[in-house]
């Protein structure tokens, strides 16, 4: 399914920035908009493609099992299709250490270093979350 980024928004409360994304609905004739977390190195008028075939490209959206073992990723389902539960904050990113064919599983490292099982069924945003350098700069703030 091919999408494209319309507009990255920031929203308050959240260290990492928002990408609208506008995807033509398959049955009727209307636009679906959807927010994703933006991955670093998005930008307006990128197109996104979510799925098994997609490419292996930063804000792609892909199940674990299409992915090589090392492959940088964000947005991480626990259970197939719950939405992304891991590694969302600004800056953060998960890494594939393994699949196990047999089980269906596949390991991810997550980013507190701590490695994780979870269904290869499960889909991941390839790419680091953006908004990586929020803690670098001091508040400068009294009190």
């Amino acid at each position: 399914v091919k999408g494209v980024i319309r507009d990255i928004v920031h929203e308050p409360g959240r260290g990492a920035p928002l990408c609208k994304v506008h995807f033509r609905n398959p049955y009727k004739y209307k636009t679906d908009k959807e927010l994703f977390i933006a991955v670093e190195g998005a930008y307006t008028g990128q197109f996104v493609y979510a799925g098994r075939s997609a490419q292996l490209k930063a804000g792609n959206v892909l199940p674990l099992n299409a992915m090589p073992e090392g492959t940088v990723i964000c947005n991480v389902e626990e259970r197939p299709g719950d939405g992304g539960k891991l590694a969302r904050g600004s800056g953060d990113y998960a890494t594939i250490v393994s699949h196990n064919k047999d089980t269906g599983r596949s390991r991810v490292r997550l980013p507190s270093g701590s490695k994780k099982n979870v269904e290869s069924r499960c889909r991941a945003t390839v790419g680091i979350v953006a908004g990586g350098g929020r803690i670098d700069k001091p508040m400068l703030k009294a009190g």
